[in-house]
């Protein structure tokens, strides 16, 4: 064995070791939020409750808008490794890496070697693989099927076999099992052979497609009463066209970016892109394979965007896998097209630029929704007397504190049925255990001292809207005496007692 080949032999787990070190960084530091904390309460629960708690019952609406396949496999890896956050995201680490290494392939095989090494390089360190593959949700695992997906697609589509269309099925299948999003990107990867003119292909990926339909049957019947809970209450907002500029951000350095950033980021991620389209579509450097890269990466946000102008879904975290193909194209133009060495040198220190940026900021950032939910719970507990109640304005703050202390009583005031923010239907609080108050006053209504906890955004959010204060607030202060007031992080707590 020659010593070049030997050097290959290693470069694709030095790139894995890689994304599982920079995917280690800041597992302990990074606060949990609400949506972390929502999969492991829920996960936690076990299957049959789950069922429940997302389908709503006999009958009844949708609860949870997303299906069950990695809730379920994190209660699975949480009945065996525990429910610490260290345990719960190193699954979706875990899913990140295995996204890096079919990443590798899917690029050796549409291109080279050298190319293979340098695109899973870039989704090793991109920002918003980073982030998503540290975060205890199902967005790594929806990043994982469709890139499989997607290598099946073109090893069936280069006649390798017919376990190539078979796998292609059942991880177009997983993939939806896992987030009803991936449609957004399985209809482009499937509108391919239309797209070439290739009618053979086109019949192998009908006939997958169908398995795929057939597997995934059993949720596809609950998808109406699931559509019906987005349709009427889901937070996402429709989208304008910033979001084709966000989108850039996200795929290059994530968001958020603090302010005096975000000029700098956008710079870098435009100055990159352009040069990647001018690249793509010179016709010294024209690549089908390219090309076809070029389309995945901005397809699928495009008709998320033009159905969300009809139902909002938009929402950026879905297309991690559009941003895991963006990675592998933008590594063929820069080092696979004629682009003269000093651009491509300015473009990768600009790239680097990038990715600390948002790498940093990932690592860093304390603002909302994160708040030292722990240490609130250890000092409520402490200060805490008989007849007290300690009341959240919000499931936002209530569900991470819950989760580091769940035998502790703990109120949140649920949100306005029918609304944009009412996510958390009764029957899955009910599989919760959680308590709930319809407005304010009840929650208080027996209580001679309350601890009110709430977000600053939301009092900031209510001053803007043109209030004096939030309506929570107004009424605990006017039914109320205030005792004393703390910030912990982005929440403000407020201790209030009842009036002789």
């Amino acid at each position: 064995m020659s010593l070049v080949t030997q050097k290959k032999r290693f470069i694709l787990p030095l790139i894995l070791l890689l994304a599982f070190t920079i995917r280690l960084i800041g597992i302990l530091s990074r606060p949990i939020w609400y949506d972390e904390a929502f999969s492991i309460l829920f996960a936690g629960k076990g299957p049959i409750a789950m069922l429940f708690g997302t389908l709503g019952g006999i009958n009844a609406r949708a609860a949870e808008e997303h299906p069950l396949a990695y809730y379920l496999l994190l209660w699975g890896w949480m009945r065996v490794f525990g429910e610490s956050l260290v345990a719960a995201r190193l699954l979706s680490i875990l899913a990140g890496v295995v996204t890096v290494a079919i990443s590798y392939y899917l690029a050796r095989e549409l291109f080279n070697e050298k190319t293979a090494a340098l695109a899973s390089i870039f989704v090793a360190l991109a920002p918003f693989q980073v982030h998503y593959s540290q975060e205890i949700r199902m967005y790594s695992f929806l990043a994982l099927w469709l890139m499989l997906a997607t290598y099946a697609y073109v090893s069936g589509a280069k006649g390798a076999g017919t376990k190539w269309w078979v796998i292609f099925a059942v991880s177009a299948a997983l993939a939806q099992y896992t987030h009803n999003l991936a449609a957004f990107y399985l209809i482009p990867l499937a509108a391919t052979p239309l797209l070439h003119g290739d009618w053979k292909t086109l019949r192998s990926v009908i006939l997958s497609g169908l398995g795929a339909l057939l597997l995934y049957l059993p949720w596809l019947l609950q998808l109406p009463s699931q559509f019906a809970k987005i349709s009427t209450n889901y937070w996402v907002e429709r989208p304008g066209l910033d979001k084709l500029f966000t989108l850039l951000l996200v795929y290059v350095t994530n968001l958020p970016l603090p302010d005096n950033l975000l000029f700098v980021g956008l710079f870098i991620a435009l100055a990159v892109t352009s040069i990647g389209l001018v690249q793509t579509f010179r016709r010294a450097n024209r690549n089908r394979n390219a090309l076809w890269l070029f389309y995945l990466a901005f397809a699928p946000p495009v008709l998320l965007f033009l159905v969300s102008q009809w139902v909002p879904v938009y929402i950026e975290r879905a297309l991690l896998p559009s941003g895991v193909i963006f990675c592998l194209w933008l590594a063929w133009a820069l080092f696979d097209t004629t682009l003269p060495a000093p651009i491509r040198n300015g473009l990768l220190a600009l790239l680097a630029v990038g990715v600390a940026m948002g790498l940093y900021q990932h690592i860093a950032y304390r603002g909302f929704p994160y708040a030292p939910y722990q240490n609130l719970d250890v000092s409520l507990r402490e200060r805490v007397r008989p007849g007290d109640v300690i009341v959240h304005s919000s499931k936002l703050s209530l569900l991470p504190a819950a989760y580091f202390d769940r035998s502790f009583q703990q109120i949140f005031i649920a949100d306005p049925p029918g609304g944009s923010t009412d996510t958390l239907a009764e029957t899955t609080r009910e599989v919760l255990e959680l308590t709930t108050a319809s407005d304010v006053e009840s929650a208080t209504r027996d209580a001679r001292r309350v601890w009110f906890v709430i977000f600053k955004k939301s009092i900031e959010e209510a001053r803007a809207a043109g209030a004096t204060t939030h309506p929570h607030l107004q009424y605990l202060n006017q039914h109320f005496k205030l005792i004393a007031t703390e910030e912990r992080g982005e929440l403000q707590v407020y201790l209030f007692e009842r009036r002789p």
